[in-house]
């Protein structure tokens, strides 16, 4: 037997019972386990850009009108496969071409926008030069003479507020691309601490997993405690189950036969309520009879005096003396069979105590699990060497998990992340310093912008407050003057700086917009893992090139996206890596091999519980006895038919009072008194003999009606119980065995139990708790997500969005601030107008085609005064 139960514990380990399944499998007690041991990772692996955030969402929904299309995700795998360029040929072939027609396609906003930015970059400066030399032959502006007009003061407003419009736009460009510029910079300053809570949390995963794995298996000692705990209390652990079992029939049936037991004593006190209320109730009747009829023979006697003859009473005497026929007793109880057979039969049944018998089978099946504990005494004596054998399989499971890899391979990554982070300490630095040249590169760019709008406002500033409109163009103040020649300034800068900004536009516009587009989108909606996800594209010879980097069988589904999905969640390593393929767990903890073997021996464990006698053959006896005792052949409906009358005809009480009322109709004297005396004696006979007759006929009535009921099916009820004791008896006898076998199952299987819930937590908490991957999700979301895009890639979108959007609104504040200087500058001629005819004058004397050199004469001009002034 002890050879037996040890090979049932090597089920201690496994999860199933194989071929043989018990009747039914009892959830086991829930082990506390605790909680595997794990710190907080410090990283939120996101970033929230703050007030500048508005900007990178007018860049992305600007990036949306320039590339609406979706990610492309087959022209991109196409184009991997087909390894474009590998040889010389290889972009004539029709397939590669069409490649490249659908790239073009993809890329069409992109390259229509540079296209139009290497525009500007040809042109602007081309432009400018033709403009200067153009300008040089006192053409395009460049005369010193200003035509008068009409309109010459709305124009000049027009100019005027455009090109302020124009400025303001441009100033916010240069905001933008400012704030951009420093935003990047900021962020770079602020890497490091980031970097550094990556690199804690990935030690915090690293130092954490050997102490979750020690943890793990030390809680086998839990499982193992309470089932050396269940084995050492195997007899009442077992007994307590197989009697619960076996309560179920026999507890009702010894109920029944203690009830029975009771039902004779209760029948016994019924009878002798009978019998002695029914003397009670016959002497009682035959003496209230006696003094009624006495009293009935007074109140004749008083009614008979003369006074009843007068008048004034002879009716009220008539009336009494009618009535004094209810004076009499109703009820009949001399004709009552009587119970004393039953009784004596009753008692000679209760010779016997039947609840002692009753409680004799309850002690005895009180014993089952003392029976069972001495029957499996066996057990116990087999519990040290169990014992060792669940130490020996705590010692191979510590075995195992030592002789795993996985503290050398800690170690490795431990030293690799360790040099990593010397790394990158050592150049941050430098990342820093090269930081540092981009920001002053990019300042000095928007300082370009700055200069050119330092010159437009004050152009505008000086020309605004020094212009007179009564000045001829020949006479304009100097501040005027100097408005217009900050306005020229401004233009001549727009022509040097324009190309420099657009180019840096165009270059950081195609690589900042196509990152954004065909990295961090498809990085926030996985669409980027699924692209690397693409069987045989990293390797031709890899279905999924994961699995074959870290298992060497590329036939394994391993994915990037699953991967990362899984430490997103805090998943454990062994399932977002599929560790099953390098060690199976559930081959680990499943010891299935001896289960067949130890379910067909437990079959065999026999405990004998013949001992236990529920009823012995006196007991039954007994309940045949009283079922023939004749109660049931007792007469109730004579007994009810008394019971329901009343012990009068008529209420004395109320009979008395009757009299005393209509005594007092009678004259004073002594009639009254007499009759008032008689009501006095009604009410004592009332009180003295009614009223206890009242209650034996109360008390008869229910020992009749207990007894009838009692009697009814009396010896249906009988056989019923000793069937019932019969029944219970015979499962103890003969089926108790297969009982046994079938709680003995249920025991086993709920220590069992223990081991699966530990081998099911073991599997849970590898699978969610130990080594929780979330710092390598982190570290991808640090790098990608929040250093590529939302520190770099946005940074530098919005710098190419405000520079860029200052640089082209540089064209129309040329052609604005060229127009505008015409009117702040001083000229060199001016028109003259004659008062009359206000028409040109041709004199030679003043210079040709009527212009006026005031200059040369030094004089003022009235003429051209008035004329203005008519204007």
């Amino acid at each position: 037997m002890a050879v037996e139960l040890c090979l049932l514990l090597l089920l201690f380990c496994g999860s199933t019972i194989s071929e043989v399944q018990p009747i039914y499998k009892p959830p086991p007690g829930t082990l506390d386990f605790g909680f595997v041991p794990s710190k907080t990772y410090d990283t939120g692996a996101y970033h929230e850009p703050g007030s500048i955030g508005i900007l990178f969402k007018i860049v992305h929904a600007f990036l949306y009108l320039v590339q609406p299309n979706s990610f492309p995700q087959d022209l991109i795998r196409k184009v991997a496969q087909q390894q474009l360029g590998k040889t010389q040929g290889d972009y004539q072939k029709p397939e590669n071409v069409v490649l490249t027609l659908q790239a073009i396609y993809y890329e069409i906003g992109f390259i229509v926008s540079a296209a139009l930015g290497l525009l500007f970059i040809l042109l602007l400066p081309l432009v400018g030069l033709c403009f200067c030399m153009c300008r040089c032959c006192d053409n395009c502006g460049g005369e010193m003479h200003q035509r008068q007009k009409k309109n010459a003061d709305c124009q000049r407003s027009c100019f005027a507020t455009f090109l302020f419009v124009a400025s303001l736009i441009i100033s916010v460009g240069v905001l933008c691309a400012y704030a951009a510029n420093q935003h990047l910079t900021n962020q770079v300053r602020g890497a490091k601490k980031l970097v550094n809570s990556n690199f804690k949390d990935l030690k915090i995963f690293l130092n954490d997993t050997p102490a979750q794995i020690d943890y793990l298996v030390s809680q086998y000692n839990t499982a193992k405690d309470k089932a050396l705990s269940d084995l050492n209390n195997v007899g009442p652990v077992l007994g307590t189950r197989v009697q619960e079992q076996l309560g179920k029939e026999v507890r009702p049936a010894l109920d029944a036969a203690l009830t029975m037991a009771g039902a004779i004593r209760e029948t016994k006190e019924a009878l002798e309520n009978v019998s002695v209320s029914v003397e009670v109730l016959q002497e009682g009747t035959e003496r209230l009879r006696a003094n009624l009829t006495d009293v009935k023979t007074h109140l004749s006697n008083t009614l008979n005096d003369s006074a009843c003859n007068a008048a004034q009473a002879a009716s009220t005497c008539n009336i009494i003396r009618n009535s004094l026929s209810q004076l009499n007793v109703n009820a009949n109880f001399s004709g009552l069979p009587g119970v004393s057979s039953q009784l004596a039969k009753v008692n000679d049944v209760l010779k016997i105590d039947l609840s002692s018998l009753v409680q004799k089978g309850y002690a005895a099946f009180n014993d089952t699990p003392d029976l069972v504990v001495n029957q499996t005494r066996n057990i116990l004596s087999a519990v040290p060497y169990i014992k060792s054998v669940l130490e020996s399989i705590g010692s191979n499971i510590t075995t195992f998990t030592k002789a795993l890899p996985v503290q050398k391979i800690l170690d490795d990554l431990m030293v690799y992340l360790t040099q990593s982070e010397a790394y990158v300490q050592d150049y941050f630095p430098l990342v820093e310093q090269y930081d540092f040249y981009r920001w002053l590169g990019c300042l000095i760019l928007c300082c370009m912008v700055v200069l050119i709008l330092v010159f437009y406002y004050l152009g505008l500033l000086c020309g605004t407050c020094g212009y007179d409109k009564h000045a001829s163009p020949t006479t304009r103040g100097c501040i005027s003057n100097t408005g217009g020649n900050f306005l020229m300034a401004g233009v001549g800068f727009s022509f040097l700086f324009s190309w420099v900004l657009m180019t840096v536009v165009v270059l950081t516009f195609v690589t900042g917009g196509n990152v954004e587009k065909l990295v961090c989108e498809p990085f926030e909606d996985k669409n980027l893992f699924k692209v690397l996800d693409t069987p045989y594209l990293l390797n031709q010879q890899w279905k999924n090139y994961l699995a074959g980097i870290l298992f060497k069988n590329p036939n394994v589904n391993l994915t990037f996206e699953k991967v990362y999905s899984d430490c997103k969640e805090n998943k454990g390593i062994y399932t977002s890596l599929h560790l099953e393929y390098l060690f199976n767990i559930n081959e680990f903890l499943n010891i299935s091999m001896y289960t067949e073997d130890v379910a067909l021996k437990i079959e065999h464990i026999q405990i004998n519980l013949s001992k236990i006698i529920l009823l012995d053959e006196i007991g039954k006896e007994n309940l045949l006895n009283f079922s023939s005792s004749g109660i049931d052949g007792i007469d109730f409906s004579a007994y009810l038919t008394e019971i329901n009358k009343s012990v009068t005809k008529v209420d004395l009480l109320s009979f008395a009072n009757d009299l005393e009322a209509r005594a007092d109709q009678l004259p004073k004297g002594a009639l009254e008194n007499a009759l008032k005396g008689h009501a006095n004696s009604i009410r004592m006979i009332h009180n003295q003999q009614v009223v206890p007759l009242e209650q034996a006929m109360s008390t008869l009535n229910q020992s009749v009606r207990l007894l009838k009921k009692t009697s009814s099916e009396l010896m249906v009820k009988v056989k019923n119980v000793i069937s019932a004791v019969n029944a219970a008896q015979f499962l103890i006898n003969n089926n108790a065995s297969q009982v046994i076998v079938q709680e003995t199952k249920k025991y086993m299987d709920t220590i069992v139990g223990y081991f699966e819930q530990y081998t099911e937590w073991v599997k849970e908490s590898i699978a969610m708790e130990v080594a929780a991957c979330k710092p390598i999700a982190n570290v991808i979301d640090t790098a990608v997500d929040i250093f590529l895009c939302s520190y770099i890639t946005d940074s530098v979108n919005t710098f190419w969005f405000g520079l860029g959007g200052s640089s082209m609104f540089l064209i129309p504040a040329i052609i604005f601030a060229v127009k505008l200087s015409k009117y702040y500058r001083r000229m060199d001629t001016e028109d003259v107008y004659d008062d009359v005819e206000t028409i040109p004058m041709k004199t030679t004397e003043n210079g040709n085609n009527g212009y006026h050199k005031e200059h040369l004469y030094g004089i003022h001009n009235p003429v051209f005064t008035s004329s203005v002034e008519q204007w």
